[in-house]
């Protein structure tokens, strides 16, 4: 899949001299979260990320041309322990995640536009404690998953009731269902 890159980007591409970043934004009940691999605050499309270094993990990034649901996972090492509980009550299955792959300048601002690497929904946080600290670990899952569930809504009409109470476009439905109807000369 080819993606869209600013003459910026591409340029900086080109130099031997890369300077990468990741950045991650994820949906919680409390509000964003918006943090990003330096090791400062830093500003980038108007909002502002926290800059957590090498403590923020990435799982692999993978992309085909096929349509497959491909997952990823977002970690972050060295949680205290008393943020622990927080960070399992804020975590909620379907809310949103993006990663953006960046690049940036010398005096470490980001260059225009870094590629939206994915976007999914959250699916499944997981611990991993030492005592003294921990790795919260939160799987993401791309949309597509939603393919793979089956659908539970029929063309009938107690189903268009649930939908749309009081709405008659499906009353007749099982009335006609096997009807023969012939069209033009009988």
């Amino acid at each position: 899949m080819t993606r869209d890159i600013t003459t910026e980007l591409a340029a900086a591409l080109g130099t031997g001299e890369l300077r990468p970043a990741i950045f991650f934004e994820g949906e919680f009940p409390s509000g964003m979260v918006r943090i990003w691999t330096g090791p400062t605050a830093i500003d980038w499309d108007g909002k502002s990320w926290t800059g957590v270094g090498v403590l923020l993990g990435l799982g692999t990034l993978e992309e085909t041309s096929d349509v497959v649901a491909a997952g990823t996972m977002v970690s972050l090492s060295g949680v205290p322990l008393d943020l622990v509980g927080l960070a399992i009550d804020e975590a909620r299955q379907g809310q949103a995640g993006r990663i953006w792959l960046a690049l940036l300048t010398e005096e470490r601002t980001v260059i225009a536009d870094p590629v939206q690497a994915f976007t999914g929904r959250l699916d499944v946080p997981e611990l991993q404690e030492d005592g003294q600290s921990c790795r919260i670990t939160i799987s993401y899952e791309s949309r597509l998953i939603d393919l793979s569930v089956p659908r539970n809504w029929r063309y009938t009409h107690e189903s268009q009731q649930v939908l749309h109470p009081g709405d008659r476009g499906f009353e007749h439905v099982t009335a006609i269902q096997d009807q023969e109807i012939t069209w033009g000369r009988g």
